[in-house]
């Protein structure tokens, strides 16, 4: 990974492109703090963002878990 100012990457983007075209990842530094992060497109991020793939779902054996939760808080355990 590597760190660079912002006017840098500006002056020089095709030379820092090329670099993340062979694999580096960039950091874009504007006034002293990270702004941006330049990563290597990759195959695999062309599918559904995360938001919209399937959660894991919690069951207890024999029942659902909200069920679960909610006789508990109705028993006032």
């Amino acid at each position: 990974m590597k760190t660079i100012p912002f006017t840098d990457f500006r002056k020089n983007a095709s030379g820092f492109i090329d670099e993340v075209e062979h694999g580096e990842t960039l950091v874009l530094i504007r006034r002293g703090k990270p702004v941006a992060e330049i990563v290597p497109f990759s195959e695999r991020s062309e599918g559904s963002p995360a938001w919209k793939q399937p959660g894991i779902r919690l069951q207890i054996r024999g029942s659902e878990l909200s069920s679960a939760i909610l006789e508990e808080r109705e028993s006032g355990a």
